[in-house]
């Protein structure tokens, strides 16, 4: 297997991901690059760019993660200078997403990856390369159920296509 770019994920059933987009049009008018649908997630751990011979220990790893299906509440929006990122989050973060990520991070240390040193913000992106926005909080929150997560890797996709593949999935208990 060739070198790809790898991340841990939270990815969305279509349900969620039509709730998130109808949350876009009641907003304000964003300008920017909106993600593909099939593309929307939140990142857990990012991995990089890996060799074919590391996803096996990457693979054991998930598998050793014991996680509690849970709820997630998106309920506001913000905007990242720098990359120039809307995004959608939770106001609070769930215990079982924290230790969901702290257990990932945990068990990669034996495949060789130290845990990123920023603390855990969990976002889903709607758009990038975007103009500034104010952050708005949604009337609705989307209520998203989360009951897996995904290894996923990303691409360089054709215009209008899945940047994003996902490789392999686990159930939560």
């Amino acid at each position: 297997m060739p070198d790809q770019r790898l991340f841990f994920a939270l990815w969305p059933e279509a349900e969620v991901r039509e709730a998130l987009l109808q949350q876009l049009s009641v907003g304000p008018q964003v300008k920017g690059r909106r993600h593909n649908p099939n593309d929307l997630h939140m990142t857990l751990v990012f991995l990089g760019q890996l060799q074919g011979r590391k996803l096996a220990c990457i693979e054991q790893a998930a598998e050793s993660v014991s996680g509690q299906r849970f709820e997630l509440s998106l309920d506001h929006t913000g905007y990242w200078p720098r990359p120039k990122i809307v995004w959608i989050a939770p106001q609070s973060t769930p215990e079982p997403l924290i230790q969901l990520v702290d257990g990932l991070k945990q068990q990669l240390a034996g495949c060789g990856f130290e845990p990123e040193r920023r603390t855990y913000r969990p976002h889903v992106t709607l758009y990038r390369k975007a103009q500034r926005i104010t952050p708005w909080q949604l009337a609705k929150p989307s209520q998203w159920p989360v009951k897996e997560f995904v290894l996923a890797s990303s691409n360089n996709p054709a215009p209008n296509q899945s940047r994003y593949k996902i490789l392999q999935r686990w159930p939560l208990a």
